[in-house]
């Protein structure tokens, strides 16, 4: 469990239902929440799903081996039904907390999550549950006023939620801390960086645009993939296959990177990228499409956003000849990262957790 004393109110004991030691950001929100509690000596608890259930689906895939504070406790939906999943019940009811924080997705057995929140509830425990899915549609809930309180990464979350019920509350997706590298750019040629299981079409944008821009500049574009490696062969492209298997690990490969080329495919749905918030830290210059993912960054973007691969080819160019550009660049997401640093995001939620809290009891 994480038991931490929040200014002004007692201990706050809080454990976490949700994906873990995975590569997708439902486990990543977790884990920076839970990283940042365990820096301030608490202890954690953290409910599960099993592994051969979670890893039926192609973007969670396992990284670390579990701590001894992981209770594997719960089946995903099959992803090619939508249906089943469940929850052993007996082995949260059993544990002791007073707050439960649902990281809710797509495959996550709503109905079970509903009569495990009704019987906490009943116990005196607040519930709370942080929304990762893209619509409304995709949440198999009654409504969210079965949860003490709902948070939601932005204002778009809040309108898609509209008649759904919930007590809303806006809390960022939290940015791993700024931790630059003393490289200098282009000091030994030019080296572009991408990593991940995105699907290849994904990155066609990039090779394409690398391709117009291989005979005016030197450099190497490396790719590390946690599974199969592209279809995609050209001289100065490199793939390695790699599970990466911490963000440390990602930083080091950024750190001895110029350019991150995040590639990210275009949506209707409400989305964040979890990618950016965990890399942006490094303040290496990243180049991405201009999707959903980042639709809510602020006027000063922290991100070099294109809109076709003429325009990537334009933004790359001008990222390279222009230091000024690569700057400004470094100085937003240095700024960004300070505003949403997971810091002071858990700072949120724990205020959030006494809150609500006070009021249920009251």
């Amino acid at each position: 469990m994480i038991t931490t004393v929040v200014e002004g109110g007692g201990e706050v004991r809080v454990a976490l239902f949700t994906r873990w030691n995975a590569t997708c950001g439902v486990a990543m929100h977790a884990e920076m929440l839970v990283n940042e509690m365990l820096k301030r000596g608490e202890e954690v608890i953290i409910f599960a799903p099993y592994l051969d259930s979670a890893n039926k689906w192609w973007h969670h895939r396992i990284v670390r081996e579990d701590e001894d504070f992981v209770v594997r406790c719960y089946r995903e939906m099959e992803p090619s039904t939508m249906s089943g999943g469940g929850i052993d019940l007996d082995k949260i009811m059993k544990e002791d907390f007073d707050v439960l924080l649902v990281e809710s997705y797509t495959s996550i057995p709503y109905k079970d999550v509903e009569r495990l929140v009704g019987m906490l509830r009943e116990g005196g425990i607040t519930t709370g549950v942080v929304v990762h899915e893209g619509d409304k549609e995709s949440m198999k809930y009654s409504s969210l006023d079965i949860f003490d309180f709902v948070a939601v990464f932005d204002d778009r979350y809040v309108e898609m939620l509209r008649g759904y019920g919930g007590n809303i509350h806006v809390i960022p997706y939290p940015c791993y801390p700024v931790n630059p590298g003393n490289r200098e750019f282009g000091e030994d040629g030019i080296k572009l960086f991408s990593f991940g299981r995105q699907p290849e079409k994904e990155y066609a944008d990039f090779i394409e645009a690398l391709d117009r821009l291989s005979n005016k500049y030197d450099f190497i574009y490396r790719i590390v993939r946690s599974d199969g490696l592209l279809n995609f062969g050209r001289k100065w492209l490199i793939q390695e296959r790699e599970r990466i298997k911490d963000t440390e690990e990602v930083y080091g490969y950024l750190h001895s990177s110029d350019i991150h080329l995040l590639p990210k495919g275009r949506t209707d749905k409400v989305v964040v990228s979890s990618t950016l918030c965990q890399c942006i830290g490094s303040l290496v210059p990243t180049v991405a499409p201009n999707t959903r993912h980042f639709e809510t960054l602020p006027e000063d973007n922290p991100v070099l956003l294109y809109r076709d691969v003429d325009d990537l080819v334009n933004k790359l160019s001008l990222l390279i000849e222009d230091k000024n550009t690569r700057e400004k660049l470094r100085e937003n997401a240095r700024k960004y990262v300070e505003e949403n640093r997971m810091d002071v995001i858990t700072d949120k939620f724990l205020k959030l957790f006494e809150t609500v809290k006070e009021k249920v009891v009251a």
